[in-house]
């Protein structure tokens, strides 16, 4: 009882005009509007894009069954198919699956078609969290495949950010030189001439490294950087940005001063979220579904102040107090002039993290505090969120307290059996490791 057949490169599909119209408005449109040459005909030739022409008749069985498989391999197809034909449901569905499964695109080096994909059409919760992904997992990201296939615009819009997670920025400008390296691969099989193949990677190599925040490198590195073949054969445009570091590890606070009058240029002297152990401390709890409600693990480590060369003296001490499953206050009695005063007890159903500064190197300081948390999904280990705080830390106020880090119930789902106690937040073989990384960098 077909009263409509569609055609979609060399294969037709009967289906039903009440069905088309009820599932999409542009069918909708196409078959119920006189001014649509299609809504009287009996066959409608549709022109589809080829890889979305594998799935179609998935695309048209979710129309009567409400129901569809989505895989990494084809949500893509199908979401340019629900797009395109304003099927909302489908659209939602696909967007869900999307922000679920980023690591799997990263893997399978879909993860820039993805990001492409969703910045041109407006979804922008799927943009947001693989850009994130990428922002927040930049050195894995940097070793895949697909790692040459972001363009220069998405490239420049993510190194301008201060919140890319790496171990220093030396490892962040080795991975930009990987992907210079990538895209003169795919020059040379463009480009008709060794000149024009030279012009055309000198204008990348200055519009890219411009964004390298050379003065966060230590002396030693920067030194190292001179034996750069990037740099031998760009010395002209490095010269002057190295020199820029040279003087504010030196303390040449006057010649560097006009820097800070551009955003741009007080970037240059902005930390990024740097893992390596001069700002930056591990914490684990092993064990996780073993430890007791309301459990306690402290951690003691130092941060520096600057990442000067000629304020390295500057060391803080932290102790962090990390609540994961709960903060309970026990029932006391305050001695007061009045009298004795009873405090009842209290219980907070939240993931806390306590930090407090043993002792101010200086009067007052203003830092930057960040929680890397790390997740599991797919069996891919990843930093799957960034929670940042700045607080300005005086005598009078040294400690800090970041409630919800994690949701509760997420990380504590009240389960009678262990495989309902799987959380995305627990990483390890036996998915029973609170793994986070704290970030501490001084805002000048």
């Amino acid at each position: 009882m077909c009263d409509v057949f569609l055609q979609v490169g060399s294969k037709e599909y009967g289906a039903h005009r009440i069905i088309l119209c009820a599932s999409s408005d542009v069918f909708q449109a196409m078959l119920m509007s006189p001014e649509w040459t299609e809504w009287h005909e009996s066959r409608v030739q549709l022109q589809e894009m080829t890889i979305c022409e594998p799935y179609f008749h998935m695309f048209l069985e979710y129309f009567y069954t409400g129901k569809i498989l989505i895989t990494h391999t084809n949500v893509m197809p199908i979401l340019a198919l629900a797009d395109k034909y304003i099927v909302r449901s489908l659209t939602r569905t696909c967007l869900n699956y999307m922000c679920k499964h980023v690591p799997h695109a990263s893997s399978h080096n879909q993860l820039f078609s993805w990001l492409q994909y969703s910045m041109v059409c407006g979804h922008q919760k799927v943009f947001d969290t693989c850009q994130n992904f990428i922002k927040w997992n930049f050195e894995s990201v940097a070793n895949t495949p697909d790692f040459s296939n972001f363009d220069i615009d998405t490239f420049v819009r993510i190194l301008q950010q201060s919140d890319i997670v790496v171990h220093n920025e030396m490892v962040l400008y080795n991975c930009v030189v990987r992907w210079l390296d990538l895209q003169k691969i795919k020059l040379c099989q463009h480009q008709a001439t060794n000149e024009d193949i030279e012009e055309e990677y000198k204008i990348l190599v200055e519009r890219i490294m411009r964004y390298i925040r050379f003065p966060m490198m230590t002396p030693r590195e920067l030194a190292d950087l001179l034996l750069s073949p990037v740099i031998k054969q760009h010395k002209e445009f490095f010269v002057d940005r190295m020199a820029i570091g040279m003087k504010y590890h030196s303390g040449y606070s006057d010649q560097i001063m006009s820097y800070y009058n551009t955003e741009e240029g007080k970037l240059l002297f902005t930390s990024r979220l740097y893992t390596s152990d001069s700002c930056s401390a591990l914490l684990t709890i092993e064990n996780f579904h073993d430890i007791p409600n309301y459990h306690t693990s402290t951690f003691v480590f130092s941060s520096h102040l600057s990442a000067a060369e000629h304020e390295s003296h500057k060391i803080n001490e932290w102790l962090v107090d990390l609540y994961p499953k709960g903060v309970w206050f026990k029932k006391c009695f305050l001695i007061v002039w009045q009298g004795t005063l009873e405090v009842p007890q209290e219980i907070l159903s939240t993931v806390r993290l306590s930090l407090t500064c043993r002792e101010l190197s200086e009067l007052e300081m203003r830092v930057r505090i960040s929680v890397l948390i790390y997740g599991l999904q797919g069996g891919i280990e990843h930093v799957t969120e960034v929670r940042e705080k700045v607080h300005h830390f005086t005598p009078q106020e040294k400690v800090v307290n970041i409630d919800d880090l994690i949701p509760f119930d997420e990380l504590n789902p009240p389960a009678v059996m262990q495989g309902e106690r799987d959380t995305p937040y627990l990483v390890g073989p036996n998915r029973d490791k609170l793994k986070l990384n704290l970030v501490i960098a001084p805002i000048r």
